[in-house]
């Protein structure tokens, strides 16, 4: 017979933890981007507003390396821990999109060019 280490309590109170986590920060994202909202339109009321230019080549590189590497660690600890199953492809598919940003950065240059 298999005995229950910790109590029900503990247990629910374990299982709750993330949620709660998840709705907090659900809650923080929605005040952030409401708050960010609002200053946007009152920058281009007063006539401040300058709009962001975002550098894509950076971010795909940045964003391939981290879930290349990040999705080769899960995955490679999926593999030790539960073999070729289902489990794998929590760091399979993070691999894999960061393969595809790496590609997205090498080829970028080249479709900018036939663009012009």
């Amino acid at each position: 017979m298999t005995q229950s280490i910790t109590s029900p309590a503990a247990q629910v109170l374990i299982s709750i933890t993330p949620i709660v986590g998840i709705v907090f920060g659900a809650i923080i994202l929605f005040f952030y981007i409401l708050w960010h909202h609002h200053e946007i339109k009152l920058q281009i009321k007063t006539g401040t507003f300058v709009p962001t230019k975002i550098n894509v080549k950076a971010f795909s590189l940045l964003a391939g390396l981290l879930l290349t590497g990040v999705g080769t660690t899960v995955s490679v600890v999926f593999a030790i821990l539960g073999g070729l199953s289902y489990m794998l492809l929590g760091g399979l598919i993070p691999t894999v999109i960061g393969i595809c940003l790496l590609i997205f950065y090498r080829v970028y240059p080249k479709l900018k060019e036939n663009q012009e």
